[in-house]
């Protein structure tokens, strides 16, 4: 898969799954539709920690054609199956993030606390409530749609531009006049709101860009995840990954309760969701977030996690959820 803010994650804990969304560089972007290249990434989805992990390795390296995958900073070996270790939670030191990413969902919140008591019977050390402090700024402030705009005018006009002669459109305007022509075929539920706006943004050059990236760096990575993971020792973030997944709803939008996935995605470090159990037949994750990088310590801790619980079941194709059979909790 990949994702910009929770397109690996979320479909992941949706369909009880793993998802590893990596550190922005560890996978090649070239030939992906893009968003914005501050927050997209590739990323492994599978049924198990350990297919994650041998795809995961199969997709990391660098590409010239992909500046962020020759930074200095990147790791150099890939064999992510090293970090397979079922005792691995064992003396790990977790932190709780609880404010912004409880409390949307009590059915929800109840499967997590089983899942943090049960790391702790596993030998992790829980720091509870370990808070990423800058969470309700980063959930209010409009700094990352504003990247992301700016981000897709540019980002979508180059990707266009390189797709040869035969694409009819080429540049982010010439996409918007087609949808206004074919609207009845190409948008018979939904707009192109978030097209028109990032048109109307100007270049990477513009002031408000700098300001507005300069404020997410900040806000998720420096003074968010950096500074709770700096203040208590901590191994990882552990939270939701986000509530049971939802109908689809062509009239009134998505029912998103809330998740998890913002810090990672906006600091562009990785996460890793992990099935955690069932709230009346319908799946839910628990995400490990960590610094810049550790993509093996969050693999270790989600394998550690997976293997004492078993909490993945293969699905049964329900018509519909059944809130009075359907199990619930973690399920061994």
């Amino acid at each position: 898969g990949t994702e910009t803010d929770g397109s690996i994650v979320c479909p992941a804990s949706s369909q009880s799954l793993v998802g590893i969304k990596p550190t922005v560089g560890l996978v090649s972007r070239v030939g992906i539709l893009p968003i914005a290249h501050s927050q997209d990434t590739a990323g492994a989805m599978a049924r198990t920690v350990t297919d994650a992990a041998v795809l995961l390795a199969v997709l990391a390296g660098a590409d010239q054609c992909d500046p962020a995958t020759t930074a200095k900073r990147r790791p150099r070996g890939t064999d992510y199956t090293a970090a397979l270790r079922a005792d691995g939670l064992r003396g790990a030191r977790l932190g709780v993030a609880r404010e912004g990413y409880f409390g949307y969902s009590e059915e929800t919140d109840r499967l997590i606390e089983e899942a943090v008591a049960e790391m702790a019977r596993l030998g992790a050390v829980i720091v509870d409530p370990a808070d990423v402090p800058t969470a309700e700024e980063l959930g209010s402030s409009p700094a990352e749609l504003d990247v992301l705009l700016f981000e897709l005018k540019a980002d979508l006009n180059a990707y266009l531009d390189g797709r040869g002669a035969d694409v009819p459109v080429r540049t982010l305007a010439e996409v918007i006049e087609f949808n206004e022509r074919n609207a009845a075929a190409v948008m018979p539920w939904f707009g192109q709101d978030l097209f028109v706006k990032a048109q109307e943004k100007g270049p990477l050059s513009d002031s408000a860009y700098r300001k507005a990236r300069a404020e997410s760096l900040r806000l998720a990575g420096e003074k968010g995840i950096d500074a709770v993971l700096r203040e208590h020792r901590l191994d990882a973030l552990v939270a939701p990954t986000m509530a049971p997944p939802f109908k689809i709803d062509l009239v009134n939008g998505d029912h998103f309760l809330g998740g998890s996935s913002q810090p990672a995605a906006v600091a562009g470090y990785p996460a890793v969701t992990v099935p955690a159990g069932y709230v009346s037949g319908l799946p839910v994750g628990l995400t490990f977030m960590g610094a810049a990088w550790s993509e093996a310590t969050l693999i270790r801790l989600a394998y550690g996690f997976e293997q004492a619980t078993k909490a993945r079941r293969p699905p049964m194709f329900q018509a519909t959820a059944d809130p009075d059979g359907a199990p619930m909790g973690l399920l061994r």
